[in-house]
């Protein structure tokens, strides 16, 4: 029951609030750790097992203190208090939604705006796109970041609790900042960015899973499971497959990632245009979504 109260009040804090970006923030912290790590160790010899260091010992570190602040609470009120508010930061779903809401209302005053505020959460160059790429690249990462930022959180928790949820984000936080194929992340990140993929493999099936029912098209598992493995990420392509089957769009396409052309297959079948209304649909599509899991996670843990 405890458990089930920071469950929910967590996610109504991120139904209401979104991303308390003027408090201090524990993703922030994470970041602030991991880029303390990476200009100590990523230099010299053997990167990998300087990267896998860093990586295992960060995560196996945010595992404990959470246990062991949680276990100090005891199961009281403090415990749900505390609870709810190191879930809630873990959550980003208000924030996914209000940034996709403002690419498309910045897309409507000018394509520079559009690719200018689309630049703000995606990793690819955005001054190239036009009006429909700067769309698609919008759904896709609203699909990807359903995954990693609302899904696979309730899922650990659900599993294991707080300590298991901030060792998941102290994962995604490793590989967003330096799970990256460069010359500088090659070696370095390669073990967070593979750890990354594992964590994710059941939350991104369980993210298509649930869009194709939120979007009233159950019959879309197949398309789902042939498409989504079309992706150069092992687990990234399947909620994009799901929501690209319920709006019937394509996705993918080859693109430039910091400064290299990255050729990328297209998911979907179907060019056609998509609209700016359409963002409306795809938020409520995640927002369906979450409330399905919670509510299952819910009954779990009941």
């Amino acid at each position: 029951m405890v458990n089930i109260a920071v469950l929910l009040v967590a996610f109504m804090l991120d139904s209401i609030f979104g991303d308390p970006r003027k408090l201090p923030h524990l993703i922030v912290g994470f970041g602030n750790l991991i880029s303390l790590g990476e200009k100590l160790l990523n230099k010299g010899s053997v990167r990998f097992l300087k990267g896998m260091f860093l990586t295992i010992t960060l995560v196996v570190t945010t595992w404990f203190a959470g246990w062991i602040l949680m276990s100090f609470l005891k199961l009281n009120i403090a415990f749900i208090a505390v609870g709810s508010i190191l879930l809630f930061y873990c959550l980003a779903n208000r924030t996914l939604i209000k940034e996709g809401y403002a690419v498309f209302r910045s897309l409507d005053e000018s394509l520079e705006n559009g690719r200018k505020r689309l630049s703000w959460i995606v990793g690819r160059e955005t001054k190239r796109l036009n009006a429909q790429q700067v769309r698609q690249a919008t759904f896709e990462t609203m699909s990807e970041n359903l995954s990693d930022g609302v899904i696979a959180p309730l899922f650990f928790f659900a599993l294991f609790g707080i300590p298991g949820v901030l060792s998941y984000k102290m994962i995604n936080t490793l590989d967003s900042m330096i799970g990256y194929r460069s010359e500088k992340y090659e070696q370095f990140g390669k073990f967070a960015a593979r750890l990354d993929d594992v964590v994710n493999f059941i939350p991104a099936r369980i993210t298509a899973f649930l869009i194709i029912i939120a979007g009233g098209k159950p019959q879309g598992i197949g398309f789902v499971f042939s498409e989504g493995k079309k992706h150069k990420s092992p687990n990234a392509g399947y909620p994009e497959a799901a929501l690209s089957f319920v709006l019937d769009c394509q996705f993918g396409g080859p693109n430039y990632y910091h400064g290299e052309f990255v050729h990328k297959p297209y998911i979907g079948i179907n060019k056609r245009l998509i609209e700016s209304n359409e963002i409306k649909t795809v938020a409520k599509i995640n927002w369906i979504s979450s409330i399905i899991f919670i509510t299952i996670i819910t009954g779990y843990l009941w």
